[in-house]
């Protein structure tokens, strides 16, 4: 099957479980996969038979920045479900949202939840 990749679509937003993180925000970074079937579009050429890029990352900004979860494993199926509603030939999403600055008990490290999902038939 083929698919879309979107990386490093990064936002600024404020989610999270403390309230500082509500308080404060921080810097969130998206990875989206999007498979469907791109065979009309590889053969014609034409722009309606694929995916809109700037359509994907507004809807993922727009799920980001205008709400608002305790937890990032929420957040990216949030964006699973809202890019399912974009278009229906996406069979498969993979969303991977990163938090760069989660608070974790040591000096350096990195957090990020991928999730899987199939369109339901």
């Amino acid at each position: 099957m083929d698919a879309i990749h979107l990386e490093d679509l990064s936002f600024y937003a404020f989610h999270g479980v403390h309230d500082e993180e509500a308080r404060l925000g921080q810097r969130f970074v998206v990875d989206l996969s999007c498979w469907l079937d791109l065979g009309p579009a590889s053969r014609s050429d034409v722009y309606a038979q694929t995916l809109c890029y700037a359509s994907l990352t507004r809807t993922v900004e727009a799920v980001v920045t205008r709400s608002r979860f305790h937890l990032i494993e929420r957040l990216a199926g949030a964006i699973a479900e809202a890019v399912f509603e974009l278009d229906t030939r996406i069979e498969k999403i993979t969303v991977k949202v990163h938090k760069p600055g989660a608070p974790l008990p040591i000096a350096a490290g990195r957090v990020s939840v991928e999730i899987n999902r199939t369109r339901s038939s």
